[in-house]
C-alpha cells in the first residue's frame, strides 16, 4: 500500500492527510499531535476515526492544515481521515457512517449586513 490522500473541510479550515502503513505517528503541520492540538478534546476528535477503526497503531499520519481555528482544523483532520480509513477498507463506512464522521459539516459563518452591528444583531435604537 502507497500513501493515500484525502482533503477534509470544516468552517473555513482545510486539512489535507497523507496516510501511509506505519507505527502510529500522526505529525500535524511538521509539529507532533500533542503539541499543535493541546486538549485533549480535540486530540480525542483527531483520533476518533482511528479509535473506531482498530487503527490507531497502524498508519503513520501526516496532516497539512490551514485556515481556521483549532476546532474548525480539528474537525477538518477528523473528516479527511475518516475518509482515508473508508478508502483503506469499505468496511469501515459502516463504522464512520452511522456516528456522522463522514458529513461535511455545511455550517459557515454567516455574513455582516450593512445597516446592521453584526449579521444578526441590530444597531441599538433610541427614541429620545
Amino acid at each position: 500500500m502507497e500513501v493515500i490522500h484525502k482533503i477534509g473541510r470544516r468552517k473555513t479550515a482545510v486539512a489535507r492527510a497523507y496516510v501511509a502503513p506505519g507505527k502510529g505517528n500522526i505529525t500535524i503541520n511538521k509539529k507532533d499531535l500533542a503539541n499543535y492540538f493541546t486538549t485533549a478534546t480535540l486530540q480525542y476528535k483527531v483520533k476518533q476515526p482511528l479509535v473506531l477503526t482498530n487503527n490507531d497503531a497502524n498508519f503513520d499520519i501526516t496532516v497539512n492544515v490551514y485556515g481556521g481555528g483549532i476546532t474548525g482544523q480539528a474537525e477538518a483532520v477528523r473528516l479527511a481521515l475518516s475518509r482515508v480509513m473508508c478508502e483503506i477498507d469499505a468496511e469501515n463506512r459502516l463504522i464512520l457512517k452511522p456516528e456522522g464522521l463522514l458529513t461535511r459539516d455545511p455550517r459557515m459563518v454567516e455574513r455582516k449586513k450593512f445597516g446592521q452591528k453584526k449579521a444578526r444583531k441590530k444597531f441599538q435604537f433610541s427614541k429620545r
